[in-house]
């Protein structure tokens, strides 16, 4: 493919929305185009970079045996009101959904559970027609609050779903591990560096999930790890093991009812200092408005270290609720008394229609004494806090967000955390629309059982963005060769006759071996060539210029090591496709 007959044109400057580098860089380098917050448009070099990771998703995905159906975008109200998930969806402010010229709704999918669910209930009637693995590359619809980060959380993206179903438990675990198989040989073709880590289960439920996370530095993402390499789960799931607690053989002191005077002392760690005690000794009183699966709604109160902050990812299933979000600040007065930093658990004035606050305290304090806990009185706190003697704990829970450092819980050494990319989630459902939507099969004993279900996603053009994350420099891309949208890229740096028909007859010869090359035969400057091929990101370039021709040689390098080895013409497609075979680290020459 030529240059100038191809529909390509670079950026000097990143747009001024672009806050990370695989938007500014797949933005300059003329791969994408944004049409509105969180929907993008790729043009042609783009997009040949979607459709082989989008190829590479299909084979693996057809090699374990999976098969591809296609499912309606725009998917009936009732399908989501049967699995319960309208309302929660709406709630969450999560659904793009429309109406027809008749008034019917529908759900612009973000998955689609639903659909297929309805395709399989439909047809299938018998244990003996099972198992099964239905997917699909399709787009979806997220109506995120605030799209950002490019392809990295978009409104508008292109996913590859998949749905398994089997008559019980065991068949979905040999699917779930297939689908781990599956998703690991599909990031290894992809050349990307990855981490599966335990994950929570979310809006799409079931019993157990897990991530697959692309590290880079500029993740959006924390990932925890263990040392010993036995433990891996992204923040939102990660546990600790028990941490020291300061208090440990001390008797409890009698409770001091607002002795402790903190003037105008709002963080905890101003209180700490204040009173002469650590960060871990000051109470958190986190109040909180849960929503049940029924939709009822309550207020809690949730303790935790002051050195410690509340998971809220984990939060609402710790508290059986569907979601959990802090109560609003002008809200506080009318159950505590008091603003932020004096808040309390002692004394609390539960909302019309609910006899008390139920009190859950972070495994972190479960045997806590001698402890700070705010007196929901301005600028004062209770010394002497005990919280099994001094209030009425509806349950222990374990919401503390893991730091670095934090004691793993395999028992060896402490957790590091890591950067990375969500790209993959893989779960168990389990029977939680099947049961909901009356997807049922009659088993060997002729009892109608429900479908047991697992879900497989993966995110084509976010993978697409990952790998520009993990794999670029100050320059531009430096494409894995499997993403790249040419392989190789040869370049002409002048316009005479001898440097053109020497560059024209290399271009046909890669091009005959099976060589995907690009072209650059655009009357420009050569610096303007060699900095339009590093931003793009071939990860083979070769160079036509006089002075090399007239020693018999043009310069091959690779992208990644930027090093320029004369080639003679007649070897350069030899070493091209040997260089790309090794993945284009080293030039082989």
């Amino acid at each position: 493919m030529r240059w100038s007959q191809y529909f390509l044109v670079t950026l000097r400057e990143a747009p001024g929305d672009a806050e990370v580098v695989s938007h500014k860089l797949l933005a300059r380098a003329g791969m994408l185009q944004k049409v509105a917050a969180g929907i993008y448009s790729f043009t042609p070099l783009g997009l040949r970079s979607l459709r082989k990771m989008t190829e590479i998703v299909r084979e693996e995905m057809d090699r374990s045996g999976a098969l591809e159906v296609e499912l309606p975008i725009a998917q009936p109200k009732e399908l989501w009101v049967e699995s319960g998930r309208w309302d929660r969806y709406l709630n969450e402010g999560i659904l793009c959904h429309l109406e027809d010229r008749k008034g019917t709704e529908f759900a612009l999918a973000p998955t689609a559970e639903e659909a297929v669910t309805d395709m399989v209930r439909r047809s299938v009637t018998s244990w003996r027609q099972l198992p099964f693995n239905l997917y699909q590359i399709r787009t979806k619809f997220r109506d995120e609050i605030r799209p950002r980060f490019g392809l990295l959380r978009g409104r508008e993206f292109l996913m590859k779903d998949a749905y398994s179903f089997d008559v019980d438990q065991k068949g979905l675990d040999v699917h779930y591990v297939k689908m781990e198989k599956a998703y690991r040989a599909i990031f290894e073709r992809c050349g990307l560096e990855y981490a599966l880590v335990q994950a929570d289960s979310g809006a799409i439920g079931g019993s157990a999930s897990e991530e697959f996370m692309v590290v880079a530095d500029t993740g959006e993402d924390a990932l925890v790890f263990s040392e010993d390499g036995k433990y891996g789960a992204n923040i939102e799931k990660a546990v600790t093991a028990p941490l020291p607690e300061p208090w440990a053989g001390e008797d409890a002191r009698p409770f001091g009812e607002a002795d402790s005077p903190t003037p105008g002392l709002i963080t905890c760690e101003d209180q700490a200092r204040h009173l002469g005690t650590t960060v871990d000794r000051i109470t958190k009183t986190m109040l909180y408005e849960a929503v049940r699966e029924d939709g009822s709604a309550f207020v809690c109160a949730v303790l935790i270290r002051g050195d410690l902050d509340v998971n809220e990812v984990k939060l609402p299933k710790a508290l059986g609720a569907v979601h959990a979000r802090l109560v609003a600040e002008e809200k506080l007065p009318e159950i505590s008394g008091c603003r932020p930093g004096f808040v309390g658990p002692i004394g609390l004035k539960p909302p019309r229609g609910q006899a008390e606050v139920p009190v859950y305290v972070d495994r972190s304090m479960e045997n806590a004494r001698n402890v700070w806990c705010g007196a929901n009185r301005e600028g004062l706190h209770h010394s002497g806090f005990s919280p099994r003697r001094d209030v009425k704990v509806a349950g222990v829970v374990e919401v503390a967000t893991a730091r670095d450092g934090d004691p793993s819980p395999t028992g060896t050494g402490v957790l590091r955390i890591k950067r990375g990319i969500e790209v993959g989630h893989i779960f168990k459902l389990g029977t939680k629309y099947s049961v909901s939507m009356k997807c049922e099969v009659a088993d060997p004993q002729q009892k109608m059982v429900p479908l047991v279900m697992g879900c497989y996603g993966l995110g084509i053009g976010r993978t697409v963005a990952a790998a520009v994350e993990q794999n670029h420099d100050d320059d531009g891309i430096v494409w894995p060769v499997p993403l790249a949208p040419y392989a190789c890229a040869v370049l002409a740096l002048q316009r005479d006759k001898e440097v053109l028909d020497a560059a024209e007859k290399l271009y046909a010869d890669l091009s005959a071996a099976g060589v995907e090359v690009f072209f650059d035969d655009r009357d420009e400057r050569p610096g303007v060539k060699f900095k339009d091929a590093d931003l793009i990101g071939f990860p083979v370039r070769v160079v036509v210029g006089g002075k090399a021709l007239a020693k018999g040689v043009v310069e091959v390098s690779t992208r990644r090591e930027k090093k320029a080895e004369g080639v003679p013409p007649a070897k350069v497609v030899e070493v091209v496709k040997a260089t790309l075979a090794a993945g284009a680290r080293t030039l082989a020459v």
